[in-house]
């Protein structure tokens, strides 16, 4: 059974905690205690309906403030699919959250409320899942029971998503008119809503194609450690443990690697001790090669009819997350790649994106908290890396401040 892993985005009191909770109510995935603790907290509202947000804002502050400020994540399945929920923060100031939270997601579900329609954050929230290649966005028009179900404010909405949808090029696009509040079109068909004939959202989630969205023409292996035994049995034994971030490894593949561009043949590839015929996207494995050759932690394994790109000038698109200090030209921070660390420094600002209209604002000296912008580094060492829309696994990275070790800025490479 394969898993979806989705994540909500919307602005502030748009539904996306009560959605997920809704979700898990109606598709019995709720423990007994989960429900009784729930009942308990929402007698407090004094309504006598059960807060179902509360099953995902777990946080003392979040549930005092009825608001998500951390990412929450739930499992549930269904006969059909196992899933795996990101409850992102709605929030302009938790924006950085939602990056984190969107990075891994197969598809992300954007909350509009009727009655607002498409606001800023939706506009921004939209950025960056299209950014993040996401490659399925379902639009939830959530508390359609607050606009008496009105199937001509759902079409002005959907027309206007439309229209930010077709700038942005998303491609694989849902509109779904919901209300999580009272359950309609989540997991059961709407009964005030018979003008909408098409899938319910749990429906389109147990339906939606995700292996597609695996990259399996990439073949890129990321080094996270050298095993050597050394023991009598294996005294020679030299395997490289990590993860096949995309494509296919087999044995007799030739491979080159990377930074350093030296070549050499799989010999062998190991999981869990036994010696396997191929290792694809997503696994954990051991690599052994046919000749020694230097590799070490942070090295990357690409198959030689297919290789990455290496440079020391690397451009990218950022979303810089960190409240106290902005980024500056010349700033200089630590580049994560996978399991490589390398200093760089910011060489130029090209433009920093109107999350209002999209244009591209030339002249930027500084990017301050929630700024999405295209910039040019130059890392200490040459990094092997794809671009993003090509391969998300080895084309995203991240930027840590040399002074705090936290991290600031999310980066998409091109």
């Amino acid at each position: 059974m394969d898993i979806l892993r989705f994540i909500t985005a919307g602005s502030v009191d748009d539904g996306k905690s009560t959605l997920i909770g809704r979700l898990l109510y109606d598709t019995k995935n709720i423990l007994a205690d989960q429900l009784e603790a729930v009942e308990r907290a929402s007698k407090t509202r004094g309504d006598g309906e059960i807060d179902l947000a509360l099953l995902t804002d777990g946080l003392r502050s979040e549930r005092e403030q009825g608001i998500t400020i951390d990412v929450a994540y739930k499992y549930f399945q269904t006969d059909k699919r196992k899933f795996i929920s990101i409850d992102a923060p709605g929030h302009i100031q938790y924006t950085r959250n939602m990056v984190t939270g969107a990075s891994n997601a197969d598809l992300a579900i954007i909350l509009v409320d009727a009655r607002q329609g498409v606001i800023e954050q939706t506009r921004r929230h939209s950025l960056i899942t299209s950014l993040l290649n996401i490659p399925h966005i379902v639009v939830a028009i959530n508390k359609m029971d607050l606009v008496g179900y009105s199937e001509d404010r759902f079409l002005e909405i959907a027309q206007d998503y439309q229209q930010l949808a077709h700038k942005l090029g998303i491609k694989k696009l849902k509109i779904i008119p919901v209300s999580a509040l009272a359950g309609d079109n989540i997991v059961d068909k709407s009964l005030a809503m018979p003008w909408y004939t098409g899938h319910t959202m749990l429906q389109y989630l147990e339906s939606v194609d995700v292996l597609n969205a695996l990259n399996l023409t990439d073949a890129r292996f990321s080094v996270q450690y050298v095993l050597r035994p050394q023991t009598e049995d294996l005294h020679d034994y030299r395997g490289y443990a990590g993860l096949v971030q995309s494509g296919v490894f087999r044995k007799g593949d030739a491979i080159t690697v990377f930074p350093s561009e030296q070549t050499a043949k799989i010999a062998k590839i190991e999981q869990y001790g036994q010696e396997i015929e191929e290792a694809r996207a997503g696994m954990s494995v051991t690599i052994l090669l046919e000749t020694d050759v230097d590799v070490s932690r942070g090295y990357l394994l690409a198959k030689s009819d297919n290789l990455p790109v290496l440079s020391q000038d690397v451009e990218a698109t950022i979303c810089w997350m960190d409240d106290r200090k902005e980024l500056k030209v010349g700033g200089k921070y630590t580049l994560q790649h996978g399991t490589t660390r390398t200093r760089c420094s910011v060489r130029g600002i090209e433009y920093r994106i109107d999350v209002n209209n999209y244009e591209q604002i030339e002249g930027i000296a500084t990017l301050k908290l929630n700024d999405i912008a295209k910039v040019v580094l130059r890392t200490a060492q040459p990094l092997a890396y794809d671009t993003y829309q090509n391969n998300r696994a080895t084309g995203a990275a991240i930027l840590i401040d040399e002074t705090s070790n936290v991290t600031v800025g999310a980066c998409m490479l091109a």
